[in-house]
């Protein structure tokens, strides 16, 4: 590489995020850029000229292993819709003026479907004004719905994060008996996308029956059937644990978290927040049985918890951030890296490259052959496909019995 990288991330962070960051600093440095600049707080944060050299936080090989480690997104991350070109043309200029300033080469935006939108209008303007500048997006994403690539680096961290917590839900659950049972119902990310809702079933083992009913997004939820099956269960043992998507709908397209109290906040993309679920089902499970209920929200815990990270999503993050490097220094833009499985036994994945615009703003969702006929749980096809991804673990380096972490002062 002749000239310099700049590197941003967007969306909601990962336990895996900084290392696809690693990934991207390490294979520039290594194939000769100049410099690598990070964007603070995404695509926004460029906007407003606030970048920094990571060259000044990654000096050691022991920071590079730490930025690994490292929750969230280290550079700080955005929700901002860039608009379209025909409707505001300054923007891009602003932002190109800044790319050619900086002497960019290279430009690497790590995120989900709304990051990939940003990457699809950079490079269409690119081609446009016959800019230099190439442009390829890195995938990331808890909620594994990005459309082409077989999986999203960070969904299998959180994948395992959840499948662990709701295993010590389920062995805590059992500890005190009520009189009428006891209900713990958990709430997990997942706005349209079911795949870490389903997760909560890796949970199963020979040490444990798992949680005993799992409601996916993709599917209607019918409370009065909910009910039912919660009451059958109960008449059968003291105490019943299920798992549901923040994202649940009646068939009437309503959000269940709606049917509680109203969150009126709606971000840049449109996407209102969605919280509150599992509280409206205790208490609605509580009023027509008469037992204990307990609502636990993973909430920003799934996607932060670095310390029970998946060595498979850590060293899959790592190469991803490197092949968007590589394919940028060849000659590509307005492509995204995607994971291909090669075989899950030993698994074994691989890197390549799709057009960004057959990725942006489209979803994956579960299969509905992935459900069972019910609805309310997951098959062991959806856990055989998630079971790999989970695997390894990446030790925390410990200072004083807690994780140490790379610091950037905000």
């Amino acid at each position: 590489m002749k000239g310099n990288v700049i590197v941003g991330q967007s969306g909601g962070p990962t336990a895996a995020i900084n290392s696809s960051l690693a990934g991207v600093y390490r294979t520039a440095k290594d194939r000769g850029a100049g410099k690598v600049y990070g964007m603070l707080h995404g695509i926004q944060g460029l906007l407003q000229e606030r970048y920094v050299d990571l060259a000044e936080f990654i000096i050691t090989e022991l920071d590079a292993e730490l930025l690994k480690r490292t929750p969230a997104a280290f550079l700080g991350s955005c929700r901002y819709k860039l608009p379209g070109i025909h409707e505001n043309k300054a923007v891009y200029e602003k932002i190109f003026s800044i790319l050619d300033k900086l002497e960019i080469e290279a430009f690497i935006y790590i995120g989900g479907n709304d990051s990939m939108d940003t990457i699809k209008k950079l490079s269409d303007y690119a081609i446009v004004t016959g800019h230099s500048t190439r442009f390829i997006g890195c995938p990331k994403t808890i909620d594994n719905d990005l459309s082409l690539t077989d999986h999203t680096p960070g969904f299998g961290s959180a994948a395992k994060y959840i499948g662990t917590s709701v295993k010590e839900i389920i062995r805590d659950s059992f500890c005190l008996e009520y009189e009428k049972g006891l209900v713990s119902i958990v709430e997990i990310m997942g706005r349209n996308a079911g795949w870490l809702t389903g997760a909560a079933a890796l949970a199963r083992g020979e040490d444990c029956a798992g949680p005993d009913l799992i409601y996916l997004p993709e599917l209607p939820f019918d409370i009065e059937k909910f009910a039912l099956k919660v009451r059958e269960l109960l008449s059968k043992k003291s105490s019943v644990v299920v798992a549901v998507s923040e994202g649940i709908r009646l068939e009437d397209g309503r959000y269940v978290c709606e049917l509680g109290q109203s969150v009126d906040f709606v971000d840049a993309f449109g996407h209102r927040q969605l919280s509150g679920t599992a509280n409206y089902l205790v208490s609605y499970i509580a009023g027509e049985i008469g037992c204990k209920t307990r609502a636990i929200e993973l909430s920003s815990l799934q996607r932060a918890a670095s310390h029970c990270a998946s060595r498979v999503d850590i060293l899959e993050a790592y190469q991803v951030g490197g092949a968007a490097v590589k394919a940028a220094d060849e000659g590509d833009s307005g492509k995204m890296v995607i994971l291909n499985r090669l075989s899950d036994d030993p698994y074994q994945s691989g890197t390549e490259l799709k057009d960004v615009h057959k990725i942006a703003n489209d979803e994956k969702l579960v299969p509905r052959s992935w459900v069972n006929e019910d609805g309310n749980y997951v098959t062991d096809a959806f856990v055989n496909y998630v079971r790999p991804l989970i695997q390894g673990d990446v030790s925390p380096v410990m200072v004083d019995g807690i994780p140490r972490h790379l610091f950037r002062p905000m």
